[in-house]
């Protein structure tokens, strides 16, 4: 499966996750994870589908190693983050997520500086620079 798509997959699994965790908030009025929420939509859902757009429009990068390395770190940090941000914000653990959230965070602004140099470096060709 091509990287866009894997991209698109995942984008959606975060999207439903995130109406979830919603829905959940919304059925016991308690809004207290309303951070993860928007964590799991903002890095989850919506970064990865950017990313499979990315993929899809802009750049010719499936054989590389870096943007299977850059897929799988981004996913690995947004899931990492999405359930330790859940975990905290429900009251679990939380002295113990800190460096856990602190290196998912870092994870993701790697993968999101990767893909950066995936576009600089690995154009689709007969597109417009």
């Amino acid at each position: 499966m091509k990287l866009d798509r894997k991209f698109l997959l995942c984008s959606l699994a975060y999207a439903i996750a995130g109406m979830c965790v919603g829905i959940y908030m919304a059925a016991s009025k308690s809004h207290s994870e309303f951070i993860a929420h928007a964590h799991i939509l903002l890095v989850g859902f919506v970064v990865s589908f950017i990313y499979s757009l990315i993929h899809r429009l802009w750049i010719e990068a499936e054989a590389v190693a870096m943007a299977r390395f850059q897929f799988y770190l981004h996913q690995l940090s947004a899931l990492v983050m999405s359930v330790g941000l859940l975990l905290f914000y429900g009251g679990l653990f939380q002295a113990a997520l800190d460096p856990i959230l602190a290196a998912s965070a870092f994870g993701v602004l790697v993968s999101a500086l990767i893909m950066l140099y995936l576009v600089i470096k690995f154009p689709k060709v007969g597109v417009a620079n």
